[in-house]
């Protein structure tokens, strides 16, 4: 019984620690050498100065998800962490 409580915990652990690993990506330091900076992704040209960017790409819609990941989920990830290694910790 014992290894079916750690086995379901751990189909809980490996979404946290994914966007665990999403939300803690430095855009500094990791995105923006890779070439997916928020940066890049905000010179869209004004009044018809260029091409539009193609927001219905792979890669502009992964840099908007790390994004909002990284925005969102700041304060509910600390909860769930207290949580997860509470349970971890205990049981």
């Amino acid at each position: 019984m014992a290894s079916l409580i750690f086995s379901v915990a751990a189909l809980f652990q490996v979404p946290i620690l994914l966007i665990n690993a999403v939300a803690i990506l430095s855009e500094d330091r990791f995105l923006a050498r890779v070439g997916w900076s928020n940066a890049q992704q905000a010179s869209e040209p004004s009044f018809g100065g260029g091409s539009m960017q193609d927001t219905t790409s792979v890669k502009y819609k992964m840099i908007n998800l790390i994004n909002s990941v990284r925005t969102l989920m700041r304060l509910p990830l600390i909860g769930v962490n207290v949580v997860m290694m509470f349970f971890l910790f205990f049981l």
